[in-house]
């Protein structure tokens, strides 16, 4: 009985989008992904972490506004819809990390989420976020290739609340890599990590080791939200203009 009960849960975000108009999801107008106002408040990409702190990590913009809002209606309330939409919104924070004509490959890898947290979302919301995001950047003309190859194991907590240090050793050894989905060490081509937030850096980096460990090298990470509450101003990639923001869904 629990099974079904779970399957029916996870089938409730996909008829919501049968049923319901499209909604903006910043603020709930009828909108096909953002409405010009939300679309014109976004302020990324900015830059959530300085490189000499390890892999540059760049967000699509700060944690408030209509992108917190939709964010959590797509992590938390069943927004499978915004996922294109967000998905969008990282395109020219992707271009900002990577070369103008990339060698090889772009392999997305999502930051991993509890077993029970995706379940109780009817999915994993970073890995759906990043099968759309590889089909965003394949129409564009990359090759890039969603890998879900990170997974959380052992007994490891709900990381809200939890101070810097906390949630370091909350996920010290928590992450393990697949070898299936991923280049051999020495591979042509660029590791992207993606996530939803970054607050402290600390899943990133945890995710940054678990790789190094196995021969691997992040060449940045790209996240939706800034939560870090620094105030590091927007910079380019060096030879880059920055790109116009999409309003678009």
């Amino acid at each position: 009985m629990l099974d079904g009960v779970t399957t029916v849960r996870s089938l409730l975000p996909a008829l919501t989008d049968l049923l319901l108009p499209s909604a903006c999801g910043g603020c709930g107008a009828a909108a096909d992904g953002w409405c010009p106002a939300c679309a014109d408040a976004f302020d990324g990409p900015v830059v959530a972490r300085p490189v000499r702190a390890g892999p540059p990590v760049l967000a699509a913009g700060r944690y408030r506004g209509p992108l917190r809002r939709a964010v959590l209606g797509f992590k938390e309330r069943g927004r499978r819809d915004l996922g294109p939409a967000l998905a969008r919104l990282l395109v020219p924070v992707v271009a900002e990390v990577l070369p103008p004509a990339p060698d090889g490959p772009v392999w997305l890898v999502g930051a991993p989420s509890r077993r029970s947290s995706a379940r109780a979302r009817g999915g994993d919301h970073v890995a759906r976020l990043c099968r759309e995001l590889a089909a965003r950047l394949g129409a564009a003309g990359l090759d890039a290739r969603a890998s879900p190859v990170l997974a959380l194991h052992g007994r490891v907590r709900d990381s809200v609340g939890l101070d810097p240090d906390q949630r370091a050793a909350n996920l010290d050894g928590a992450v393990r890599v697949a070898r299936s989905g991923l280049p051999d060490p020495g591979h042509a081509g660029h590791i992207l990590l993606v996530d939803d937030v970054v607050t402290t850096g600390a899943t990133l980096d945890v995710c940054c080791e678990a790789l190094r460990r196995n021969g691997l090298s992040v060449h940045a990470a790209v996240v939706l939200c800034d939560a870090t509450g620094r105030r590091s101003p927007y910079r380019t990639v060096p030879g880059r203009a920055r790109p116009a923001h999409p309003g678009g869904p």
